[in-house]
């Protein structure tokens, strides 16, 4: 099982991953994770205030934050997305949530086809809050692309570039839903364990839902597919998933 850090101020263990984010977060014992859905999305700024807003509220420290849903205008170049991803962090330090250049925090970026927000915006985030010992576990894992995280570029380690035929939206299926398992292995879960699993993608994937998806246990709980793109120009196929077991809208 990969190995996790813990975040005793923040009531979460996370799974290190890049800079920008963590590829997830578990509750330690003791927390449980919230998921808190805006009805319409907030662009970043204004998002984060509303968050601090939410956790002050709930009694609970900014470092409680763990993982989030962003949605953008459209796939960010490769500098494009190095920017933005400057920015946003900037309040993840300023939390202190976000320490010596290691992120615990667990991320989604994705990039509507229809109606996109005019700029990067909230759609959801999670937080811990106590709960008692025996209570369920819960855990989020990160959005993931088809590309190895943390190389130089995405393009050069990106699976099947281009192609969008049965056959590349298979081989990105594979790798999407590999890193998935990884990611929730680290956590002691599997799909089984999930409360919900969300696609993003805008080509057909009808011939792996039942031969990947449905094989693997994906969809026993049902799949959000959301018809947006992944974060960066040249994915085609991202996933995220989560165990939560209060969730709401504001």
């Amino acid at each position: 099982m990969t190995s996790t850090i813990e975040t005793s101020d923040g009531g979460y263990r996370f799974m290190p991953g890049v800079s920008q984010y963590s590829c997830g977060v578990s509750a330690l014992p003791g927390f449980a994770i919230e998921r808190v859905r805006f009805a319409e999305p907030v662009p970043l700024s204004a998002g984060f205030e509303r968050i601090a807003q939410i956790l002050k509220a709930a009694g609970r420290p900014l470092t409680a934050f763990g993982a989030c849903e962003l949605r953008s205008p459209a796939p960010f170049t490769e500098d494009g997305f190095r920017a933005f991803n400057e920015i946003y962090i900037k309040t993840l330090i300023a939390w202190g949530v976000m320490r010596d250049g290691v992120n615990p925090v667990a991320r989604s970026n994705v990039c509507p086809k229809l109606d996109p927000p005019a700029e990067p915006s909230f759609h959801a985030f999670c937080y811990t809050v106590p709960a008692a010992k025996d209570a369920p576990s819960s855990f989020v894992v990160a959005g993931s692309g088809e590309s190895v995280e943390g190389k130089a570029n995405y393009r050069d380690h990106t699976v099947a570039l281009g192609d969008s035929s049965p056959a590349g939206i298979l081989a990105k299926a594979i790798f999407v839903l590999g890193e998935m398992e990884r990611r929730m292995n680290a956590f002691g879960g599997t799909w089984k364990d999930t409360t919900a699993v969300q696609l993003y993608t805008v080509h057909d994937v009808y011939p792996v839902l039942e031969s990947e998806l449905g094989r693997r246990g994906v969809l026993r709980n049902g799949l959000t597919w959301h018809f947006d793109r992944p974060p960066v120009v040249g994915l085609d196929f991202e996933m995220d998933c989560r165990r939560v077991h209060c969730e709401r809208v504001v």
